[in-house]
């Protein structure tokens, strides 16, 4: 099972929701497109479903993990230019599926933003490459923000204490998976190279023993090459949907 060929992107998007597991999981795969968004005017936010306590911090012992990474995930958001970083109570690093709960949650955030576009991880796996976007957990947050999309946030039906709220229903236009198989929309983010390092570097807990420089460029020119951009080029890649 793959996606269908991407839609065209949508030229007049004034929000975007990002919406996904962990911290660092946006700044893995998406950092330099949301600093281009940023740049273009795009207002953005984060959503993070949990906080990472499992993902093996070194400095557990100073400080809880939950907390150390909470302050990484808003630092690398600065880094390319966005301001609201939301996080998800209840939730489990490692344990997550997309239960009703979890849609209405997201539904929630959705309708209080009202973005034009959603950005998440992809519900479909890689075979071909298990790990990082084939984790549990950005499976299972990509399907619930599917789900969420549609029907859940448009729907006035759907999560009735969420209307009973004031959080009325909202249509999204577009979503953008990452990390899912064969992307084909590319996103040349040369000029933002520097800001998806630094954001990168924010998640010390997880970066500290990598050459950072060198593992996003290497991933951005296999990207950029991919997609047969001029050589030099970076890029991420994606697949985008309408919802209509």
């Amino acid at each position: 099972m793959s996606f269908p060929a991407s839609a065209p992107a949508l030229s007049d998007v004034a929000r975007a929701l990002a919406v996904f597991a962990h911290p660092d999981d946006i700044d893995f795969g998406c950092a330099g497109t949301i600093a281009a968004w940023v740049e273009e005017g795009v207002d953005v936010a984060y959503l993070l479903v949990t906080r990472g306590e499992a993902g093996g911090c070194d400095d557990a012992a100073r400080e809880p993990p939950s907390r150390l990474r909470e302050e990484e995930q808003r630092a690398a958001a600065a880094a390319v230019g966005v301001r609201q970083v939301e996080f998800l109570d209840g939730y489990g690093d490692g344990a997550l599926a997309p239960t009703p709960d979890l849609r209405r949650d997201i539904t929630a955030a959705i309708r209080r933003h009202r973005p034009d576009r959603v950005l998440t991880s992809s519900p479909l796996r890689r075979w071909e490459h298990l790990t990082g976007p084939g984790h549990p957990d950005h499976l299972a947050v990509g399907e619930a923000a599917t789900c969420a999309v549609y029907p859940d946030a448009r729907n006035p039906c759907a999560h009735p204490e969420l209307l009973a709220g004031g959080l009325g229903p909202w249509v999204v236009r577009e979503v953008w998976y990452a990390g899912g198989p064969a992307p084909d929309h590319t996103v040349d983010v040369t000029g933002q190279y520097a800001r998806k390092v630094a954001a990168m570097r924010a998640h010390r807990s997880q970066t500290a023993r990598m050459d950072v420089e060198t593992w996003v460029r290497d991933q951005l020119t296999a990207a950029a090459d991919a997609a047969g951009l001029p050589a030099g080029r970076l890029a991420e890649a994606f697949t985008v949907l309408r919802t209509g």
